[in-house]
């Protein structure tokens, strides 16, 4: 019988390597796996690269790994929002790189990675700092950057019902970039409040499949945004 269900969160983190890379779901506190932030700390694991929507604030989210000093690198769309001390404090002693993306660029290319294309192209970025490096290409007299796909060893996603194969559910804003990016990574973890049997969630609410999961862990706190 199928239960992807571990005892905790650090056990649902095994294979998390040194220098992985990690997307971290949420959209500030809401759908944010705070267990399994705190279970990466309780592991160890450091020299990461984080992929996020924000730097986190004061010390929630991946403000905390920041903070721990366990990023090398993050790659987000809104890094310095007003409770991103932990942020700034790295990036202006050079602890920590940046990889800026536009909001809807870093899901498109989370959306390709899950997808198995090979980029997309987008006028976005064109004539900006961000567009360095990139392969430029002109169609129907307009400049196009080619955004490539963004892949991650693990994701880290928070839901609020899976059934014990990994189907799952999300609370209002918790659907934000969770369920993305459980189709970008190799391992897939959810945090959620209830893991019930099969057959006790209707099809038409699943937000993600239970294919893109590999690791249910029962949230200590339940969701409540």
């Amino acid at each position: 019988m199928i239960h992807k269900g571990v005892a905790n969160a650090v056990d649902a983190l095994q294979g998390l390597e040194d220098g992985h890379t990690v997307m971290v779901g949420g959209f500030g506190s809401a759908g944010l796996p705070t267990d399994l932030i705190h279970a990466v700390l309780a592991k160890g694991s450091r020299d990461l690269t984080i992929v996020s929507n924000n730097a986190g604030y004061d010390r929630e989210g991946v403000a905390l790994l920041i903070a721990e000093r366990r990023v090398r690198r993050l790659v987000c769309s809104y890094p310095l929002t007003e409770g991103a001390i932990s942020f700034r404090e790295a990036y202006a002693a050079g602890r920590i790189e940046l990889e800026l993306v536009p909001q809807g660029t870093l899901v498109e290319r989370i959306r390709c990675a899950g997808a198995g294309l090979g980029g997309f192209l987008s006028p976005i970025s064109v004539g900006t700092p961000l567009s360095k490096g990139k392969p430029m290409q002109s169609l129907n007299g307009r400049d196009y950057v080619l955004e490539s796909p963004l892949h991650a060893d693990f994701a880290l996603i928070r839901a609020r019902l899976a059934d014990r194969i990994g189907n799952l559910t999300y609370h209002l804003s918790g659907m934000n970039f969770n369920p993305v990016m459980a189709t970008a990574a190799n391992v897939v973890v959810a945090e959620v409040d209830d893991i019930l049997e099969v057959g006790s969630i209707d099809p038409q609410v699943v937000g993600t499949p239970s294919i893109f999961v590999d690791r249910l862990v029962r949230a200590q706190v339940r969701q409540v945004a």
